[in-house]
């Protein structure tokens, strides 16, 4: 194995490492020395590939958390893509089986939204360059989707709060799984999720202030 690939290798486990133990504990409670001892190598690895701890730990947010963000959007895209036109019934679906059905593994599920909570309840530097690069984003995009199905004179406001209820409860029904499940008595499986989307897109389309012949 050449240096360079050794190096490359130690930077991908030390990331790793990062992601599970920030998540499961958070920025404050992990140290350097627990990531490199989990990771099998010296302290002198950290520094080397990051500099120190707050580096380290931005760049797993932005090479890990926000690339599974990217792998979420690109999936919604596609599915919209898909579909015969941009209705809100079309945008909600696709918004709805990007998460409940998209790319993301339980495993990376867990770890994606153990870190945004943390960083909701605690933020850091990582707060704003999601805020920044991520949501703001994706909030406008669905925002210009739905803007000309809108009654004339509702303001953007109100038009956020839309889009905030609607990626809400798409969130909700993404993480709380386990209690969704316990409550409705069966697990998620695909048949389920096909239906809970569908769920959603009606819940949806009912509160919204959409123009008269407009799904």
């Amino acid at each position: 194995m050449s240096p360079d690939n050794k190096g490359t290798t130690t930077r991908e486990r030390l990331l790793k490492v990062a992601e599970t133990l920030f998540a499961q504990k958070g920025y404050d409670a992990v140290s350097v020395r627990e990531i490199t001892n989990a990771a099998h190598c010296n302290l002198a690895a950290v520094n080397y590939h990051f500099g120190n701890k707050k580096t380290l730990y931005l760049h797993m947010f932005r090479e890990r958390w926000m690339s599974r963000a990217q792998r979420i959007r690109a999936c919604f895209g596609e599915n919209l893509a898909h579909c015969a036109d941009t209705s809100p019934a079309s945008v909600i679906k696709s918004l709805a089986e990007a998460l409940i059905k998209g790319p993301l593994t339980d495993e990376e599920r867990l770890r994606h939204f153990q870190l945004i909570i943390r960083e909701m309840t605690k933020p850091t530097e990582a707060f704003e360059i999601v805020v920044e690069e991520t949501m703001k984003p994706s909030f406008e995009g669905l925002e210009q989707l739905f803007r000309p199905c809108l009654h004339e004179g509702i303001d953007e406001e109100r038009t956020l709060l839309n889009v905030l209820s609607i990626f809400s409860m798409v969130l909700y029904f993404n993480f709380a799984r386990l209690p969704v499940s316990k409550i409705i008595g069966h697990a998620y499986d695909e048949p389920f999720k096909d239906r809970l989307v569908q769920h959603i897109v009606q819940f949806s389309l009912s509160g919204m202030p959409l123009k008269e012949n407009t799904l």
